[in-house]
């Protein structure tokens, strides 16, 4: 299958995550530049390695992204080779259901979670942002839900329910139909982002939502955070984000049947 992916999306052999503690800060950074930090199964491994099982005495996680952009989504090469292995999508089953546990415990957290963004958020990585408490991004910083375009559902990681819900259906319909890029002014109107600063103030943005939780008690920080999931998620009763890795590999696999017929 031809996934019309950007040809620079290729897959690392590492694990590709970094992590730095500050005090109660843990700072969790995807950090393979040289792909823009593509999204890899190694990757979610580690990354729900870390999210799912927290040092109980982590109050604030920063989740970032090495080099120029944040995530540009998914990566072609792994997908390419699933497909090859096996065209029924068995490969991007497991990646999907990969990437609904790493962005539930993103959202589950006891810890108070960040998304610092900047350059580009696409797909999978704006799944990852979008899982976070709190959103800060760079003046320059950019998204884009390209996956219709690509002949792939917007199924991966419970991104469209939750964007439906922070967003609104109507301005989803537009983001996900068109596919269109929207800046970080036009995110922090539809909520995708709390703030816009400018990138050399990402760090400083992090630095001042981070002091204040450090100073919450704990008890009632943890309380708090599950009454706001618990909130937020009888909002989304009729939420399939449980379906998204099913969904994600039956159309996979049929684009490519297509796409073998077709030549």
């Amino acid at each position: 299958m031809n996934l019309s992916l950007p040809s620079f999306l290729s897959t690392s052999e590492r694990t590709a995550v970094r992590t730095r503690r500050e005090g109660a800060v843990l700072h969790v950074e995807l950090h393979a530049p040289e792909t823009g930090n593509a999204v890899t199964e190694a990757m979610l491994d580690r990354l729900l390695d870390i999210v799912a099982a927290p040092d109980p005495e982590v109050r604030v996680l920063v989740l970032g992204g090495a080099g120029d952009d944040f995530c540009l989504g998914g990566d072609r090469a792994e997908f390419g080779r699933w497909l090859e292995e096996d065209p029924g999508g068995r490969g991007i089953r497991v990646f999907g259901e990969k990437g609904r546990q790493v962005c539930e415990a993103i959202s589950g957290s006891r810890a108070v979670t960040i998304a610092r963004v900047q350059g580009k958020a696409i797909g999978a990585g704006l799944a990852l942002a979008l899982a976070c408490d709190l959103r800060v991004g760079a003046e320059t910083a950019s998204f884009r839900l390209p996956e219709l375009a690509l002949g792939l559902p917007t199924a991966w990681g419970g991104l469209l329910p939750r964007l439906i819900h922070e967003v609104g259906a109507a301005r989803v319909r537009d983001l996900v139909l068109t596919g269109r890029a929207f800046d970080a002014a036009e995110a922090h109107r539809l909520s995708v982002l709390q703030r816009v600063v400018p990138e050399a103030e990402l760090d400083d943005a992090v630095a001042a939502w981070a002091k204040p939780v450090l100073r919450r008690p704990e008890a009632a920080l943890r309380v708090t955070k599950a009454l706001l999931s618990s909130y937020a998620a009888a909002t989304r009763l009729a939420d399939p984000g449980f379906l998204d890795a099913e969904l994600m590999a039956s159309v996979a696999a049929a684009t490519s049947r297509g796409g073998e017929r077709g030549m």
